[in-house]
């Protein structure tokens, strides 16, 4: 955990803030804070700064809270996933949180299994939970937005254009196509399939939206493997 991340409503009209949770449990066992001490900061949404640890007692223990930094950027692209397995979702998600990215649409395709979309992952305060993992390594505050589409078709031809608007929409598809190689800072989209890849219907319905086929190498990756592969190479 490299930042405590609070929400408004746990700060105090002095700026105090009490921890008595995970985060209580982190400053004491493992950075084994006193008081004086300083700690990163952030408000959820919001600026990042210090806390000074005025008090610790064994159940709790009190900062005082700094803000003075604007949140780190976010990062151009905007991931377009097809849901994968809830484990690796997970992991997908704190990976894009790490890296900074503002907006996921997560969509259907032929190859999600129905039972995806019943996992109780997908459920808010278990996507906040997951998201805010990322934010805490990489010590910054912004959550992404999680968006979902249930319905490949409609989305895909209704909806899309709209979303994209004048920015570039990259399919990362194993194929002998062009090495993805990401615009220098531009927003941009990336659509990532399934475990297996898009089938030929739905690749060829992001090309008619304007999508771009870029293929990441010979090997076939994970979709784990593949996003952050992909903001690894887009990084602002």
């Amino acid at each position: 955990m490299n930042i405590i991340l609070f929400d408004e409503t746990e700060l105090s009209d002095t700026g105090r803030l009490v921890l008595g949770d995970h985060r209580f449990t982190h400053l004491q066992h493992v950075l084994k804070v006193q008081a004086g001490d300083q700690v990163r900061v952030g408000l959820i949404g919001g600026d990042r700064g210090r806390g000074t640890i005025k008090v610790v007692n064994s159940e709790d223990l009190e900062l005082e809270v700094d803000l003075d930094a604007a949140p780190l950027p976010h990062h151009p692209t905007t991931l377009l996933l097809s849901l994968p397995r809830p484990k690796m979702l997970r992991r997908v998600l704190r990976s894009c949180a790490e890296f900074g990215v503002g907006s996921i649409h997560i969509m259907n395709s032929y190859r999600v299994e129905k039972s995806f979309w019943q996992s109780p992952l997908l459920q808010p305060e278990r996507l906040r939970q997951a998201l805010l993992a990322g934010l805490e390594r990489s010590g910054n505050t912004l959550l992404p937005e999680v968006h979902f589409h249930k319905r490949f078709k409609p989305f895909v031809e209704d909806q899309l254009a709209a979303l994209t608007g004048a920015a570039d929409l990259y399919i990362a598809h194993p194929g002998n196509h062009p090495t993805f190689e990401a615009p220098d800072g531009t927003p941009h989209w990336v659509a990532v399939g399934p475990e297996g890849g898009f089938i030929p219907y739905e690749v060829e319905s992001l090309n008619a939206q304007g999508g771009i086929l870029r293929s990441l190498g010979q090997h076939i990756l994970s979709v784990d493997t593949t996003v952050p592969t992909i903001l690894g190479r887009a990084l602002p």
